[in-house]
């Protein structure tokens, strides 16, 4: 692995998490992020880090972090309650932002990675989803900001490969949970853990027969330092292939946190997925890869990260004692 990396999105859920991985491979990381989604707490703990440093830079505007080996751009808002908030900026970050990392890049002939999604499939025809698939996506709908964003960032690093000789790799993440995940971030996981911690309700959007498949976060950077490693320059799905419902998932979660919850059904949002699944033979056969936290383990490493976060949201909105 090269020594000097750039992590773009290095605050948020994923890039703190390949961070920690890089660091613990020996090298050293230049993180960048304008911190509209990603949060400083997910870096505090690598405050002494000598091989680390955060630069709080917006990445749709030029910059140079100076000679670096590889390129992690994981810059961008990925959760449905952040793109629908920040829909332009979502557009931008996929576009320039791309552009100017893969410039960086090609300036110091650096290895590049792309964090793509799987959301580049839509409302997938093709069931479980291949590479070679693609997609069926609505191009002006609500979830467009961030769909068309990753896609025309795949366009954008593939006509580097192309164009300017870049070594570049592309990976589509399916649906990943653990701690760092935002609490208030609109994701299942997130959302069944927050709700059943809190005594509330579950919200099941449309009848619960939709699917997901849930890759623990260690399982997923893990698969990703693996691309990065290899000469596979197509897109590479990492994801876990296990098929839940999101009614299995939340009874899962109700089981996990121990919550006597009920789960409430409520309409389906606009263009959301009703099957999502990765086929992941190509990821088994070129980088070894295969995922190994099920579903169950996952939420029971994530179960006091939540339990925090609930504790923290409590604390804040409690109100002061009259002495």
């Amino acid at each position: 692995m090269p020594k000097k990396i750039l992590v773009t999105g290095a605050a948020g859920f994923l890039g703190s998490h390949l961070c920690d991985a890089l660091l613990a491979d020996g090298c050293t990381v230049v993180g960048v992020d304008n911190l509209c989604t990603g949060n400083p707490v997910n870096l505090r703990h690598l405050a002494g880090e000598s091989r680390f440093s955060l630069i709080e830079q917006d990445i749709c505007h030029p910059f140079d972090p100076g000679k670096v080996d590889f390129v992690f751009n994981f810059a961008s808002p990925a959760s449905p309650v952040d793109y629908a908030r920040l829909g332009v900026e979502t557009l931008l970050v996929g576009s320039a932002g791309t552009f100017n990392t893969l410039d960086i890049a090609r300036k110091y002939s650096a290895g590049y990675l792309h964090a793509s999604t799987s959301e580049c499939y839509g409302d997938p025809e093709v069931h479980p989803q291949v590479e070679t698939y693609w997609g069926n996506v609505n191009p002006i709908g609500l979830r467009s900001v961030y769909d068309e964003a990753k896609r025309f960032s795949e366009a954008s690093v593939m006509a580097y490969h192309r164009y300017y000789g870049v070594k570049t790799h592309l990976v589509r993440i399916f649906n990943t949970y653990g701690p760092r995940l935002q609490p208030n971030d609109g994701r299942v996981i997130s959302n069944f853990m927050i709700q059943a911690l809190q005594g509330e309700p579950l919200t099941i959007y449309g009848d619960g027969s939709q699917t997901r498949s849930f890759c623990y976060v260690s399982d997923l950077i893990d698969g990703i330092v693996r691309l990065s490693r290899s000469q596979e320059h197509l897109p590479v799905n990492i994801g876990n292939p296990d098929e839940w419902t999101i009614l299995e998932c939340a009874q899962e979660v109700l089981s996990v946190t121990g919550s006597k919850s009920e789960i409430v059904l409520k309409p389906l949002p606009q263009d959301d997925p009703t099957r999502r699944r990765p086929d992941i033979t190509k990821a088994r056969t070129i980088l070894g890869w295969d995922p190994k936290i099920t579903l169950r383990q996952g939420l029971e490493e994530s179960l006091d990260y939540f339990k925090a976060s609930v504790a923290k949201a409590s604390s804040l909105t409690a109100p002061e004692k009259v002495l």
